[in-house]
């Protein structure tokens, strides 16, 4: 063959081995050999990026780290016995995790401790992640940031928590979760006036009665002495959750952002969070917390904690199986269910009567989620 001659299509190419038979392939079974490789390789990329994005927010729980970026690729085969074992796992953990930060809040020792309280469960989240990341485990692969990148969005997440335990503290379980619905128009509102995002007319008009609710109840519950012994929500009580509310909204729309911008999942992006944020909040603690003093606090209330902690372990464990395995309406879904749970068992435990005026209020912001 003369130099710099290109051989014909239709000659055979020879694939010699040091240790094998030589092997004669014809151009177009090498050609095919190719595309069939690669449409193999990308249904295989198809198949395990199958995440979807939930649109309910709860704490510390990673539906509000998931947003619209890179999705984790998840080994695991999905039955749908697992996901309904990991639906269930998340609504128990997450209803659970509530009244339990609730009880422990309602200590005189730890209602001072708002910010140590928060650190723990930032390091529990890091811990957790951490876990899920390691070669044996592999969920997801971490993708470290910068330090100055991650402060602000660390900062925000930091103050977010720390609104959601106040909110919690001072406020009725129910008022506490009915007011997160508002996450919702917040969140819409925060993008179409800073990012000109808008959202269908339908969608619109389905927030307009969940607004109205929380108002009904922001306007009655103050009021309410139905039951003397029934527990209140004051007017500080509404502040908080409104100011968690709208430190929430700013938060969610960041993830969102960060995501697409540095091509994060959301696994990825609460692992670069969590340790910044703990040791953030760890440096606070000797100026603003007034710390319980050990051998005066029971063992209950300590195994509480450890329960608290664990039960976040969980949350976040489960929420990254529903989130690979099941499309935006399961997610969604299972957001509504546990929303009802911890507005029912705390409508219960407050022992008010179902006419109590801001029963209405509840009733309306719960069925304009379910529209």
């Amino acid at each position: 063959m003369a130099r710099g001659s290109v051989s014909q299509p239709d000659s055979p190419i020879t694939i010699r081995h040091p240790e094998r038979n030589s092997v004669v392939l014809d151009h177009n079974d090498a050609n095919e050999k190719r595309e069939s490789r690669s449409e193999s390789s990308s249904a295989t990329l198809l198949e395990t990026d199958t995440v979807h994005e939930p649109r309910k927010l709860d704490y510390l729980d990673l539906e509000k780290q998931v947003g619209d970026g890179p999705r984790p690729k998840v080994k695991l085969p999905y039955t749908k016995a697992r996901l309904t074992l990991w639906m269930t796992v998340n609504t128990v953990a997450t209803v659970a995790i509530v009244f339990t930060n609730k009880t422990i809040f309602d200590d005189p020792a730890f209602r001072q401790s708002q910010v140590a309280f928060a650190t723990f469960h930032l390091f529990i989240t890091a811990l957790t992640l951490y876990i899920l990341s390691r070669p044996y485990i592999s969920l997801f692969v971490p993708n470290p940031m910068r330090l100055r990148l991650m402060l602000p969005l660390a900062t925000t997440m930091c103050l977010n928590v720390i609104f959601q335990n106040l909110s919690l503290t001072y406020s009725s379980i129910t008022f506490y979760q009915i007011a997160r619905i508002l996450f919702t128009p917040m969140v819409a509102l925060i993008n179409y006036l800073f990012y000109q995002k808008s959202i269908p007319r339908n969608a619109a008009y389905t927030l307009l009665p969940m607004c109205l609710g929380v108002f009904i109840i922001s306007y009655y519950e103050p009021k309410s002495t139905a039951h003397p012994e029934a527990e209140k929500t004051s007017m500080l009580s509404v502040f908080l959750a409104l100011t968690s509310v709208f430190i929430g909204s700013i938060y969610t729309v960041w993830i969102s952002s960060y995501q697409r911008k540095y091509d994060l999942n959301g696994f990825q992006l609460l692992y670069n969070q969590a340790p910044i944020g703990g040791v953030m909040l760890m440096v606070l603690i000797p100026w603003t917390d007034r710390l319980a003093v050990v051998r005066e606090v029971p063992v209950n209330k300590w195994l509480m904690i450890l329960l608290s902690g664990s039960l976040a372990a969980l949350i976040n464990l489960s929420q990254f199986f529903i989130i690979a395995g099941a499309g935006a309406v399961s997610s969604t879904v299972v957001g509504h269910v546990k929303t009802c749970a911890i507005v029912a068992l705390g409508w219960l435990i407050s022992r008010r009567p179902v006419t109590d005026r801001s029963a209405f209020g509840v009733i309306l912001a719960i069925s304009s989620i379910i529209m």
